[in-house]
């Protein structure tokens, strides 16, 4: 099947209207192409502060707040999409205020829709300093399995992406397609990222799909600056690239990035690959109580 990556910018919208036309025709341009699984990136949803004018856009709590008033409307909006277009589609992430015990904080969720609807929810496990210390977002409560008809999926949002128990763990209950949506200022931060997916690509011998965020939107606090090129990575070994890269754009150029992928040439390589990273991962274990220290000796005369 083919997957798409998109490097999305985040526009003003004067109404509603606008951001209906925005997703219908980045949608239906993915689908004209043929791409069954769309993914949009981590904060996607913040253009929406923009309905809220300049004051609420400009204000930290503001933003996070006008963004969640809308999070109804656009899992509607995505559901239809979803349907006209017989498409999947992993919306942009943005902040969801639905958990009273968590301090009347949000998390940062990113929901999955199919042609028949809403297949779920994932919110981001791992907080960034800026998510925990400025935003104060806090973390989701586990991970989800999306067993769906192109595959089983998982998600780590950006900053998740950096752990590799969490791929691991993903890897195990047989996710296939490892979506990796991203918010990152500056370069270095999309290379974290970056190398993340790479790496969670390898360990589980997956496909990992990086989607992020491009531009700049001076106008949204905590969305000024936004760096990043969409990707697709899978394992560096027979069936893949030999670089380990299935498809990538071109560094803050937006537009959707496209790739084939196989779910037989995943099973393949997990069951015939060069290397067996997925298989050969329990080894390790037995190494990790056998950590020596080893301190050179200094000759004092």
């Amino acid at each position: 099947m083919k997957v798409a990556a998109a490097a999305y910018p985040l526009d003003w919208f004067n109404d509603w209207s606008e951001y209906e036309l925005k997703l219908d025709r980045w949608v239906s341009d993915a689908a004209s192409k043929g791409a069954e699984l769309l993914v949009f990136p981590e904060y996607g949803a913040m253009e929406l502060a923009s309905l809220g004018g300049k004051d609420v856009a400009g204000d930290l709590e503001g933003a996070l707040h006008e963004v969640d008033r809308h999070k109804a409307g656009s899992d509607a909006m995505h559901a239809r999409l979803a349907a006209h277009y017989g498409v999947h589609i992993l919306a942009g992430s943005g902040p969801v205020f639905d958990r009273p015990h968590a301090g009347d904080r949000p998390v940062n969720r990113a929901s999955l829709f199919g042609p028949a609807g809403l297949i779920g929810h994932q919110d981001k496990v791992m907080m960034t300093r800026f998510e925990r210390e400025d935003w104060k977002v806090v973390a989701g409560d586990g991970l989800q399995v999306f067993d769906t008809a192109l595959g089983r999926i998982g998600v780590l949002i950006c900053y998740d992406g950096e752990f590799p128990l969490l791929g691991r763990a993903l890897a195990e209950a047989g996710v296939e397609f490892l979506l990796v949506p991203s918010a990152t200022d500056a370069l270095a931060g999309f290379t974290r990222v970056r190398v993340g997916a790479m790496a969670r690509a390898l360990e589980g011998q997956l496909v990992a799909v990086h989607a992020p965020v491009v531009g700049d939107a001076p106008w949204c606090n905590g969305m000024e600056e936004n760096t990043g090129v969409a990707s697709v990575y899978g394992p560096a070994d027979r069936g893949f690239p030999p670089t380990g890269i299935l498809a990538e754009g071109s560094l803050g150029e937006p537009g959707w990035v496209y790739a084939e992928v196989s779910r037989d040439a995943i099973a393949e390589v997990r069951r015939d690959g060069g290397v067996l990273n997925l298989k050969h991962w329990p080894e390790q274990i037995s190494q990790l109580s056998r950590v020596r220290l080893h301190a050179e000796t200094r000759d004092c005369a």
